[in-house]
């Protein structure tokens, strides 16, 4: 099947809902477990390695159609695309403990986690088509 961009930004966008669906629904989990200190901050991180592993096989099947030579060559690439989300990372928890310290709500907290990941995931959809699951400069996949 063709890659029109309608296609991919479709696609996309349903890893997009599939993600802050999980982010979202672990922070949820955590608070529920766990709600003494730092429990926000704690939530957060929880929910940002939970969606990590499985939105790069989505992206790197169906979003850019790369094969890795090896599991080696997974690993590497696989810690190559998570060190690429530190940024976008930076600016989904930014947005959602700031959505937290403003307006003190559970539901507005989150309300403002998932604008910080829309935002992110289209940064990180722009650094992992550039720089991610592309030819080296050596010649070779990463």
């Amino acid at each position: 099947m063709t890659k029109t961009p309608v296609r991919i930004a479709a696609l996309y966008s349903l890893f997009v809902v599939i993600s802050v669906i999980i982010n979202i629904g672990s922070q949820i989990v955590t608070i529920s477990i766990y709600d003494g200190v730092y429990a926000i901050e704690i939530s957060i991180l929880v929910g940002t390695i939970t969606g990590l592993p499985l939105r790069y096989l989505l992206e790197k099947r169906y979003i850019f159609d790369f094969t890795t030579r090896n599991l080696t060559h997974d690993g590497k690439l696989f810690l190559f695309y998570s060190s690429m989300s530190i940024i976008t990372t930076l600016v989904f928890w930014a947005t959602e403990y700031a959505f937290h310290l403003i307006f003190d709500s559970a539901i507005l907290r989150y309300i403002g986690g998932i604008l910080g990941l829309t935002f992110g995931f289209y940064m990180k959809y722009l650094l992992d088509k550039r720089y991610v699951f592309v030819q080296s400069d050596f010649g070779e996949k990463i």
